[in-house]
């Protein structure tokens, strides 16, 4: 393969969730870069379409679709409105997600919240991926890519849920690979501490020092970091790669003990 094929995304369709903001907006940017079409998938559609407007700018498609991955209707329409506007799709980032990882008290939340780990990391990829994957073959060209965490295998007190939620995700595209190859690909991202809105809500010179004790990369992940491990396993580069889980986390973890 040609240097200037590796990383050629020219015409492919990419649905990104979450891809308002943060780590989401930086891959739907680099993808459009590399010629793919993109769908923005968020709860905020308003600041979908704002991303919708700079991906314009580099001289792809764009749309903006409000989406809650929680409910199944909306994750349909997803794919339903992009098969409409583009054809087919391509790629997958399920890049939404959350919990309460940090706040999993055991004896002060309920089954409930633990539930709703699952529902937003497993439960709405795997979705997602059953939905899209038979356009992806037909199309004959198809990569998924996961959202998972450094909590998926790091141990911290008040993480039960989140953190399982996320090994469920990476044993998942292990065995999903099998499920879907030859002619689909599925990956998951381990982000390590990544600079976004949510963690400059809580980071303060002390934690970050304490954060970088073990990181051989003296800093933090940018949420470029993370949209260019995510690029690789999209783009032609990794053909020969499935089921794999990549932690982009400057080689350490940034836990607090």
């Amino acid at each position: 393969m040609k240097m200037n094929e590796l990383f050629n995304l020219k015409d492919k369709v990419a649905i990104v969730t979450g891809g308002a903001d943060g780590i989401g907006k930086a891959t739907a940017l680099l993808l459009a870069e590399a010629g793919a079409h993109i769908v923005i998938a968020d709860l905020n559609i308003e600041k979908a379409q704002k991303v919708v407007e700079e991906v314009e700018q580099i001289g792809v498609r764009a749309l903006a679709v409000q989406c809650n991955i929680l409910d199944d209707q909306s994750l349909v329409d997803l794919v339903d409105l992009t098969v409409k506007n583009f054809g087919t799709v391509n790629i997958l980032i399920n890049n939404a997600g959350g919990g309460g990882g940090g706040r999993e008290n055991p004896f002060q939340i309920t089954i409930d919240d633990i539930k709703r780990d699952y529902e937003l990391n497993v439960f709405s990829g795997w979705r997602l991926s059953q939905l899209c994957v038979p356009h992806m073959k037909k199309s004959g060209y198809g990569s998924i890519v996961m959202t998972s965490s450094m909590s998926s295998k790091n141990t911290s007190p008040d993480m039960s849920g989140y953190g399982s939620s996320k090994a469920a995700v990476n044993h998942m595209v292990a065995n999903l690979a099998f499920d879907f190859g030859p002619d689909v690909r599925i990956n998951a991202v381990g982000p390590g501490a990544t600079r976004t809105a949510a963690l400059a809500s809580v980071l303060t010179p002390e934690i970050e020092a304490r954060m970088l004790q073990h990181t051989p990369i003296k800093r933090l992940g940018t949420a470029d970091d993370i949209a260019g491990a995510i690029l690789y396993l999209a783009a032609p580069i990794s053909s020969w790669v499935s089921g794999q889980t990549i932690f982009v986390n400057g080689g350490g973890v940034q836990t607090l003990d």
